[in-house]
């Protein structure tokens, strides 16, 4: 571990156990000691489960929630102390001269060198990075334990540049003992569900915070490595290739408290904290030109606008000559600013009609100061203004609104009947009203994309360009291009033949002549691979992909694929960049569009550096995708190796729907893990399942993922790869595929980080609740031979070998999250027994509690949920 990450972690920790003296006397900090010592005893063979075991029953409930709580708050402290070294290590590793490998500034310079300066400029042009929010219900910290590590970490960052053994230093040790302590007091667990509402607010902190700031930093960048010479003195060369989405207040599928009210609010406040925000920076650009009008006069057209200015608002304009006489740019933009605070507070006297009207006007101030010879005010802090509101608009994110085609199916038919609508219905009709609403306000980009669950065929689309007709009078349905996301394996595979019927819809074929032919779909990652199993799901969707880009480029159309990758492994997650280069050949074409979900949107963009990072890795893959070197590898690579792929993919689907299909299966899972007691946790607005139905196919795919990452197998990211593998006996051809095939070795690299933060031990316990030895006994075979065959393709010794910074972490965090599995075993082998039903309603609530501790805590230590 490098020095001062092991000094941060040490800090933190000596601080946590001060705080839990101080709160719960040296008897608690004894036992968090104690069971500390134990779990990493018990790595070395030591000490035994069952002397774990006896040590946690020996606790009354009270003192094992406040031990489970105290492994919690650690693991927040070693999460936040990660998170510095990351930052310092970006720092370290900036190298203007060299930059860092999956930078925008390396994708120049390796396409500049392969392929040419004409290729590079086509590329960059037409580069495109969609992330998407998403408020589907994975991030177990309440926004209340969020803000305080943020406390933490500000403080922690102060004491680390403070001068040791100075006053400044003791202050801020004492100011970071106080962070650390209300940490350790604030509740770990929600009392009160979240609405959608709230999910809006809590990604607007992301925005805020983050988000806003860095857009112009990644494009400054990616100006500088097209040419550092002239950046900042010449008209821009990057242009904005980042455009944020949302569902956030917009997806209703299965989710009943998402209405037209909350839709209209969640744009509303959107637009409220980016107007805010476009306010804040144009004051603060405005005030600092403080350009004398002699020495840099401005344009004819700034002279005429602040002349037609004071004509139409001469009060207002007459202060702000008087605070900035002679100062004709400074002018201006506090002017502009006096608009955007109008825009914002509805005074539509003052307001601008929409962000071209504003943008308009910041380009007119920059050709004035260019014009004047002024360029380096002109093309610097202006530029990075100009490209914030290119990026965010009025809007901030397009608000996109997703609904089951079920939904849809049943409306139209009780449109069609001529009776009287269901609420279901009438709600369906309301939505695409405020989605009219949203565009007469904020303009169509603000919310125009309609996405349609389970998708099955062209009359699913045409549902929704139907209903908006009877939603509104003639001539006024909104504007819509209406996506079909495919999700299941027969989905996927009979997508090309649905997008072919929505060529013959007449209101597909008016949206494709107004885009210049572009068309979106939707494929989902997480329910095909709940569906099929993790290795049959990657190869369908890498099927599917290489079939619908062949379908766009025989039906002359510009095809931009979505997808919908959820943060765990088992969902799709993992490194994006890597993600993004496995694609199939000409999938990408410089256009790339994902989900962001839960916990990954702050592990993503709750720190500016990181942000970056993650923006430029996406970007570089992005471009390294679209060049024709990488797309030709690939290519070759999976022809070679389709073949191999293919019988591991047969041989792995077995697997999978064997066990999934095992008689009792779903009840034998919700005895094994805490599947049913997730709900208590208050993750989201939405339920976890579909229906009341209790069966597997209704179980959301997030809290599928989520309760196996508890029980410490981490089933959906790897089972069935082992018999895969097993069933091509060939490990030379394999070992090749691995060094040659993007898409194969990310499979191979996903499947062996969900292996290192699996604990076998641990695990049996948990499979042995559900009483199915069959059951246990063909899980823990399939983990055997996964991890052995794993290990001999990749040739490593052991897991996550070539992956440093990775491994050193999982083994870091795995005994701890053993403690907080020790703990919530006790918990659930309680509520589980034969005499559950014996217990007082104190005792178990007292186990609920400790259960659902527990759970935060070891979604807090492996740094994933659903």
């Amino acid at each position: 571990m490098p020095d001062r990450l092991r000094g941060d972690v040490r800090l933190l920790g000596e601080m946590l156990g001060t705080v839990l003296a101080e709160s719960g006397g040296d008897d608690l900090l004894a036992d968090v000691e104690r069971l500390r010592r134990a779990v990493i005893g018990a790595r070395d063979g030591s000490v035994t489960g069952d002397e774990i075991t006896d040590l946690i029953a020996s606790w009354p409930l009270e003192r094992a929630k406040q031990v489970a709580r105290a492994f919690t708050v650690y693991f927040h402290l070693v999460n936040l102390a990660e998170e510095h070294n990351r930052i310092r290590s970006l720092r370290e590793r900036d190298d203007a001269d060299n930059p860092p490998p999956e930078s925008l500034a390396a994708a120049v310079r390796s396409i500049r060198e392969d392929e040419g300066e004409q290729r590079l400029g086509e590329l960059v042009a037409g580069m495109e990075f969609h992330p998407v929010l998403t408020a589907h219900p994975t991030e177990a910290r309440r926004r209340a334990v969020s803000t305080a590590i943020l406390r933490v970490s500000e403080q922690l960052e102060r004491f680390n540049s403070s001068h040791p053994g100075s006053s400044e230093a003791a202050e801020s040790r004492r100011r970071l003992t106080e962070q650390v302590d209300l940490l350790w007091r604030t509740s770990q667990l929600r009392y009160t569900k979240l609405d959608p509402l709230d999910e809006v607010r809590t990604a607007m902190s992301a925005f805020d915070e983050t988000i806003f700031q860095v857009i112009p930093e990644v494009y400054r960048t990616l100006d500088a490595a097209l040419d550092p010479e002239g950046t900042g003195l010449r008209p821009t060369m990057a242009k904005p290739f980042v455009r944020y989405g949302s569902w956030i207040g917009g997806d209703r599928d299965g989710n009943p408290f998402v209405t037209h009210e909350v839709t209209r609010e969640a744009i509303s406040i959107q637009s409220e904290h980016v107007l805010r925000a476009l306010e804040n920076t144009c004051e603060r650009v405005g005030r600092t030109l403080t350009l004398y009008g002699n020495l840099t006069p401005p344009s004819e057209a700034l002279r005429h606008a602040l002349d037609s200015a004071q004509a139409g608002h001469p009060r207002l304009v007459s202060e702000i000559l008087t605070r900035s006489p002679n100062e004709p740019h400074r002018q201006f933009l506090m002017f502009a600013t006096e608009r955007l605070r109008a825009t914002r507070e509805r005074n539509a006297d003052l307001a601008y009609s929409g962000p071209e009207a504003f943008l308009a006007d910041l380009r007119m101030v920059q050709d004035s100061l260019a014009q004047a010879g002024a360029t380096r005010q002109a093309y610097g802090e202006l530029q990075h203004l100009i490209w914030q509101a290119e990026t965010f608009g009025f809007h901030l994110a397009e608000l996109e609104i997703r609904q089951h085609s079920a939904v849809h199916a049943q409306a139209l038919q009780e449109v069609r009947a001529g009776g009287e609508l269901s609420e279901r219905t009438q709600e369906v009709l309301a939505t695409l009203r405020v989605i009219a609403w949203i565009q007469e306000r904020f303009g169509v980009d603000a919310c125009r994309r309609y996405i349609v669950s389970f998708t099955r065929s062209a009359d699913d689309i045409a549902a929704v360009y139907e209903l908006a007709r009877h939603a509104l009078p003639e001539g006024q349905a909104p504007v819509l291009d209406v996506i079909p996301l495919f999700e299941t394996g027969a989905d996927l595979a009979a997508s090309p033949t649905v997008l072919g019927g929505m060529l013959e819809l007449p209101e597909m074929q008016q949206r494709l002549k107004d885009t210049g032919r572009r068309m979106e779909v939707m494929l989902g990652y997480s329910d095909s691979a709940k569906d099929v199993g993790p290795v049959s799901a990657t190869l369908r969707l890498y099927d599917a992909q290489a079939e619908l880009t062949r379908w766009a480029g025989a039906n002359d159309v510009k095809l931009t694929l979505f997808h919908g990758r959820g943060g765990a492994l088992g969902r799709g997650g993992g490194p994006a960049n890597r993600a993004v280069l496995a694609q199939a050949p000409g999938s990408v074409a410089g256009r790339f569009k994902v989900t962001e979900q839960g916990e990954v949107i702050f592990a993503r963009y709750g720190q500016p550096a990181i942000a970056q990072r993650h923006i430029e890795q996406v970007g570089h893959a992005v471009l390294m995708a679209s060049t024709h070197t990488v797309q030709e590898h690939t290519a070759a690579a999976a022809d070679r190796f389709r073949d191999t792929a293919d019988r591991i993919a047969a041989a792995a689907h077995e697997a999978y729907r064997h066990l999934i299909d095992s008689d009792a299966f779903a009840e034998w899972f919700s005895r094994i893990s805490p599947l049913e007691e997730l709900g208590e946790l208050r993750l989201g607005s939405r339920p976890s399942r579909r229906s009341a139905a209790r069966g597997l196919d209704d179980l959301r795919a997030i809290p599928w993922v989520f309760a196996w990452s508890q029980t410490r197998i981490n089933l959906p990211g790897w089972y069935g790869l082992g018999t895969g593998l097993a069933a091509v006996n060939d490990l030379e051809e394999l070992g090749r595929a691995y060094a040659e095939w993007p898409l194969f070795a990310s499979l191979l690299d996903n499947a062996e980080m969900s292996l290192a933060k699996t604990d076998r031990a641990i695990a049996e316990r948990y499979l042995a609740l559900g009483g199915r030895p069959d059951l246990t006994e063909l899980v823990l075979d399939e983990y055997d031979r996964t991890r052995e065959l794993v290990l001999k393709v990749t040739g490593h010794e052991r897991l996550l070998e070539n992956r440093r910074v990775l491994s050193r972490a999982v083994d870091l965090r795995n005994p701890y999250v053993d403690a907080l599995s020790h703990l919530q075993l006790r918990a659930l082998e309680a509520l589980r027994s034969e005499t559950a039903e014996e217990l007082s309603e104190t005792n178990r609530s007292h186990l609920e509690r400790l259960l659902l501790l527990s759970v935060s805590g070891v979604a807090a230590g492996l740094q994933n949920t659903g």
